[in-house]
């Protein structure tokens, strides 16, 4: 059960891995672990052929410290550190680098393989804070942001001792016919959670750009969601595609209460057929455009609710990807390490309760396979991912025995599991308040204070 903490936990974010060498600025002083300390300006660490750590200074000198040293600098409470070149989006369409500013405390770890590890240690509050900037725009609804602190502060909790669950991190079934993978967290070695989406994006204070977000995380501070008197695990995702999805397509096997599928909008409309996991009703909701929070048409709006990067994607409600043979045959042999020969056919074998697959059965020439669950799908079938498994297959016309392309028209961005971001900053933006927008997408749950002052 849950109890009241009597102050605020850190948490260790890794914001880089396996680097070769990181380039840093420091906007203050600051004192390493051994006592040396480095002024403002710009550095590089390294590591040298010892396993030892070198930071070299932009002005000249350099500091080696043991190998196998961890390394800490502590910086005053206004000075900040900025890394070099953080690749973002990692693996995903928007993939791009950026320089990125931090508070807190630095952390240079080395791996076994003579790697850095860049770790910032940091309160959860200001970890919340450049998370909800970071997610969506720190320009979005104060309500958007006081939900998504929330359930970004709840998420986060719900990793660590003692409130993690006990669900498994990962799990494979694996035949001659058919490849079943999830993947959920990540046990990470020497900090608790990364920083990019396949966690929960942490982009530092320079996304923090209006008195909105300071003022969300005041108003929130310390709670979170709990479910019969346990911290909620609160996933979410860009858009569920008008129709919120079931744990158990994304992840493991299991029944979570909080993470249900149900219609993202007020009353489903009339021609709207449920189940969608029957596959001519989700063939005919997803080649449609019904009413709901998410089916944001008008671009001022998403201009206003997602981060500069995010608005390159406008076509995440109901989107659309052929893939010619030859392309679709060097991918899944690329992603799934497995030569098919020509594609005969995509054949949907099983769906979730949003329309998303769960298996899909890819018939060859040389071998047929199902796979699954939702992301192993999305990865197969793009060179990145694709926004989303909830898509029905139109087969191109037939060459040489087979379709020359398949169609793929999807909805969605995202699992669709837990919250929807763009609906519930359309929500925001219609007069739900931040409770109202919690109950819609965790049904059931109630708000826990689980620590009051400062850290």
């Amino acid at each position: 059960m849950l109890a009241l903490l009597q102050a605020e936990p850190r948490v260790k974010v890794g914001l880089l891995t396996r680097a070769t060498q990181v380039g840093f600025a420091l906007a203050g002083a600051c004192l390493a672990t051994n006592g040396h300390r480095f002024s403002k300006g710009e550095y590089l660490a390294t590591v040298e052929s010892d396993g030892s750590i070198a930071i070299t200074a932009a002005q000249g000198g350099v500091v080696r410290f043991a190998p196998a040293t961890d390394i800490e600098l502590t910086c005053a409470q206004a000075a900040a550190f900025t890394l070099r070149g953080v690749t973002i989006g990692i693996d995903f369409h928007w993939q791009q680098q950026e320089d990125q500013t931090f508070t807190g405390a630095l952390l240079l770890h080395t791996d076994s393989q003579g790697r850095l590890t860049v770790i910032n240690r940091v309160p959860v509050e200001e970890y919340v804070t450049s998370v909800i900037a970071s997610e969506m725009s720190a320009t979005a609804h104060p309500e958007l942001l006081k939900a998504h602190a929330i359930i970004s502060r709840s998420w986060l909790l719900a990793q660590l001792a003692p409130w993690k669950n006990a669900r498994a991190n990962a799990g494979q079934i694996q035949t001659a016919e058919e490849i079943v993978r999830w993947y959920d967290r990540e046990n990470h070695t020497g900090f608790d959670i990364c920083a990019d989406d396949h966690c929960q994006r942490y982009q530092g204070v320079t996304k923090v750009t209006a008195a909105n977000v300071f003022e969300a995380i005041n108003a929130t501070r310390g709670r979170v969601l709990a479910y019969a008197g346990e911290l909620c695990d609160a996933r979410f995702s860009k858009s569920c595609g008008g129709f919120t999805e079931l744990f158990s397509t994304a992840w493991e096997d299991a029944d979570v209460p909080y993470l249900q599928a149900f219609y993202d909008g007020e009353t489903l409309p009339a021609d709207g057929r449920l189940p969608l996991s029957d596959e001519a009703n989700a063939a005919a909701w997803i080649q449609q455009t019904p009413p709901a929070f998410c089916n944001a048409p008008e671009p001022a709006i998403l201009t206003k609710i997602l981060p500069n990067f995010d608005q390159a994607t406008t076509d995440f409600y109901r989107w659309q990807v052929t893939l010619e043979q030859a392309e679709l045959q060097a991918l899944l042999e690329r992603k799934l390490g497995l030569s098919f020969g020509a594609i005969h056919a995509l054949e949907p074998v099983e769906r979730g309760a949003s329309g998303r697959l769960k298996r899909l059965r890819i018939a060859g020439a040389q071998r047929t396979l199902i796979i699954g669950k939702e992301l192993e799908i999305r990865r197969a079938l793009s060179p990145s991912h694709l926004y989303s498994s909830a898509f029905v297959i139109e087969p191109g016309a037939v060459q040489n025995g087979v379709p020359a392309r398949f169609t793929l028209r999807g909805a969605g961005w995202g699992h669709g599991v837990g919250l929807c971001q763009i609906g519930a900053a359309l929500m925001a933006e219609q007069g739900y308040d931040a409770a109202q927008i919690l109950q819609h997408y965790y049904r059931g749950t109630q708000l826990f204070e689980l620590y009051r002052g400062a850290s």
